[in-house]
């Protein structure tokens, strides 16, 4: 087997000490669940894969993988369920 020569990292350790590989990506054409969402999130936020690259590789929307981001920052990985998108996903209201 012959692995892809990549620009970034191969390996980052997450803050809570999880330590996070391109082997954990998920393939492009996996179901989206929570957990793998978190994984996508978690990449692109610590460096394993850029922006564009994520987007790129899994078909995914400027404001999707915002949306993903925004939270999982405030909700974990709960906040990504599709299950929870009325509970966690509700406008903000400015009054």
């Amino acid at each position: 087997m012959f692995v892809k020569k990549s620009q970034g990292p191969r390996v980052v350790a997450l803050p809570d000490g999880r330590i996070l590989t391109v082997a954990d990506l998920p393939a492009p054409t996996a179901r989206w669940v929570a957990s793998r969402k978190e994984v996508v999130v978690l990449a692109v936020q610590h460096g394993l894969i850029g922006r564009d690259e994520a987007m790129r590789r899994y078909g995914l929307s400027e404001e999707e993988l915002d949306s993903w981001i925004a939270t999982a920052s405030r909700h974990g990985r709960r906040g990504l369920k599709a299950t929870a998108v009325q509970k966690y996903r509700q406008p903000t209201s400015k009054t």
